[in-house]
């Protein structure tokens, strides 16, 4: 375990990812708060909530979805690097790319897109139908 609390792997990943993003550690604000969360006595007594800023770009995260301090930085910095990526890709960015898919399977097809898919289906139909045995098709 590293720095934040999960595998070297995850470490490394986040790493890389900063460094292909152009953000480096010195680019980032982080302060401690106190969760705002229900939790009792732990959030309570712990800052284990995270304040992320990125100086150059101005994005500000907070962060308390875990209980632990080193997983919430973890965190942080996986959302600030989210949020950095798509303020410099913009369209090219996943998330982007996520709800256009999301846009293009909910567009309603066209007349001939519909028919051409159904012409498959009747088809494939067919094709399976002439595969039954004479006794199914006599009793079915």
């Amino acid at each position: 375990m590293g720095e934040f609390g999960v595998g070297l792997e995850k470490e490394r990943a986040l790493a890389d990812r900063m460094a292909r993003l152009g953000v480096s550690e010195e680019d980032i604000v982080e302060s401690f708060i106190r969760s705002s969360k229900p939790g009792g006595q732990n959030v309570n007594k712990v800052a284990s909530c995270v304040y992320l800023k990125h100086v150059p770009t101005g994005i500000e995260v907070k962060c308390r979805e875990e209980r632990s301090q080193s997983l919430n930085r973890y965190r942080a910095r996986r959302i600030l690097l989210a949020k950095i990526e798509n303020a410099l890709l913009g369209r090219l960015s996943q998330e982007r790319q996520a709800i256009e898919k999301i846009r293009r399977q909910k567009r309603r097809r066209s007349r001939r897109a519909k028919a051409k898919m159904l012409e498959n289906k009747h088809r494939h139909s067919a094709k399976k139908e002439r595969r039954r045995s004479i006794i199914e098709i006599d009793s079915g």
